[in-house]
């Protein structure tokens, strides 16, 4: 495992697609001295006397309850108890890593008044792999994802269980064997980790780095399958693109043609081809593609701004020890980031369930009925195309926008809420359901191009092709085709699609793609 320097505020995408892949983060030591400056100032509020919400107050609807000093550290282990009310499955150790690396970040940006020792012990599970067991369902994305982040405080304070290399045990049990002391927690922190958006930023952040993985697996196929379709590579031509000036759009066409460049199969119908056009699912894969990438950066760049922010309440300002309250935990731009996300991932398996519909129909396609060699007899690919389509209408049902919804909550204080949560938590799995729609077209692509042997298609394609085939066979007759499609769906999933194809310049939604 390895280890990156996590800068607070300055952390860059690759950081956190490194941190969800497996490294772990360590503090950059310059920041340390802002969180005990914040802690200090924590501590001199409480010595005024005064009340600041969050501090000495209850909370919510509950704000104007004034807690006495003994009673602090009650208060703030009684937020986190009373707030652990997530129900469902647990979140995937990746997504909860990367929620602590979040976490971390926000509050070693010294605005949160939280004491070095509390935050060294969030930093310090994720060095010793012990990963909180966080139920994935029950925020609403406002006032921060606070239940799921209780539960993720509560192993902190000893409560709860944990994610271990030995397997998954109670808090205490995991932190002792890990050499950790639970913390007990002091003015303000309880609220300061539980406060936040890291829960709904950490799933859409993941499904960010998923969905990149789709695209560019999805160009390859789309290639794949316009070669077995013997489709066009005119529709690619720069000249196009520049006219219409979307940099996504110019940048898909050129992955595309650089995919194709070289193809025999391409070459061989150039001359004599009595069609005109071809259907928009290979044609236009430009602009539909090439629209879903340019979104997809712009959540992207949402999301890299928001994971480098603080967004607990109250805000402490050292300097004059100043305490203020706003609604930096309002997850808002995270649901926006999310349903276009969703948007994008939902075209980019409707786009290619139209290309494995075109492929097994004879009339579009030019090929055997369903790509087999004796259709009647043999059903070949007639029903992955159906459980592609079932997929893709899914995928319709969940894209619907998760940002226009609210409820108000906490008796009506908390009066708009973002959806967040359930926003960005949706997102897997509609990548995941596109994928398999991916996975599909790989099948159906290689499959038609076998048609056209001994013509070969361009080089990065016949790489593909060869990953393909050394996972699964040519489909002569028919078989028990669930294996097949879950050996296609994993080259998929895996990027060893996008591998095999290494030699053309697939973009991404950086500057650095992975």
């Amino acid at each position: 495992m390895t280890t990156l320097v996590l800068k607070p505020g300055e952390a860059t995408l690759a950081d956190w697609r490194a941190i969800y892949r497996g490294s772990t983060p360590k503090l950059d030591d310059a920041c340390r001295p802002l969180i005990r400056a914040s802690a200090d100032a924590v501590a001199r509020i409480v010595a005024r006397g005064e009340p600041v919400y969050g501090i000495n107050t209850g909370f919510g609807k509950l704000a104007s309850v004034r807690i006495e000093a003994a009673d602090l550290e009650t208060l703030q282990r009684n937020i986190v108890l009373s707030h652990s009310a997530g129900v469902g499955e647990p979140m995937p150790v990746s997504i909860v890593r990367l929620m602590m690396a979040l976490k971390l970040a926000s509050l070693a940006q010294g605005a949160s008044g939280v004491r070095p020792g509390t935050v060294e012990l969030l930093e310090a599970m994720l060095a010793k792999d012990v990963v909180p067991v966080v139920p994935a369902q029950g925020s609403v994305g406002a006032s921060g994802d606070l239940a799921p982040l209780a539960h993720m405080t509560a192993t902190m304070i000893g409560v709860g269980e944990l994610f271990t290399p030995d397997g998954r045990v109670s808090a205490t049990e995991g932190l002792t064997a890990a050499g950790l002391t639970p913390v007990v927690l002091g003015a303000k922190e309880g609220l300061a980790l539980l406060n936040g958006t890291q829960f709904s930023t950490a799933y859409a952040l993941a499904a960010l780095f998923e969905a990149e993985i789709l695209y560019r697996s999805a160009l390859v196929t789309g290639a794949l399958s316009t070669d077995a379709a013997r489709g066009s590579d005119a529709p690619f031509d720069p000249r196009i693109h520049l006219l219409r000036k979307h940099r996504g759009q110019i940048e898909t066409a050129g992955a595309l043609r650089n995919l194709m460049a070289g193809s025999a199969i391409r070459e061989s119908h150039r001359v004599g081809d009595e069609r005109v056009q071809d259907p928009y699912c290979l044609r236009c894969q430009p602009q539909v593609m090439g629209a879903a990438l340019d979104v997809l950066r712009k959540a992207a760049d949402t999301l890299e701004t928001e994971a480098n922010g603080v967004t607990d309440n109250p805000l402490i300002f050292a300097e004059d020890d100043t305490a203020l309250s706003g609604g930096n935990f309002h997850a808002e731009p995270v649901a926006f980031a999310a349903d276009i996300i969703a948007l994008a991932v939902c075209e980019i398996g409707s786009l290619a369930e139209r290309r494995i519909a075109m492929l097994v129909d004879p009339a579009l396609s030019g090929m055997p009925a369903f790509l087999t060699p004796k259709p009647g007899l043999n059903s070949g690919f007639m029903i992955p195309q159906v459980t592609a389509a079932a997929l893709v209408s899914e995928n319709k049902q969940k894209a619907y926008p998760a940002s226009v919804d609210s409820i108000p909550t906490s008796a009506n204080q908390e009066d708009h809420v973002s959806m967040a949560a359930h926003g960005a938590r949706r997102l897997i799995g509609m990548v995941e359901n596109a994928t398999a729609v991916i996975g599909i077209e790989l099948l159906a692509a290689a499959q038609g191009c076998d048609f056209h042997a001994p013509l070969p298609s361009s080089e990065p394609l016949e790489a593909v092709r060869k990953t393909v085939r050394a996972e699964v066979p040519h489909l002569d007759h028919d078989r028990h085709f669930h294996p097949d499609m879950e050996a296609a769906i994993e080259l998929v999933r895996s990027g060893a699609v996008i591998a095999a194809a290494n030699s053309v310049d697939l973009p991404g939604v950086s500057r650095v793609a992975s």
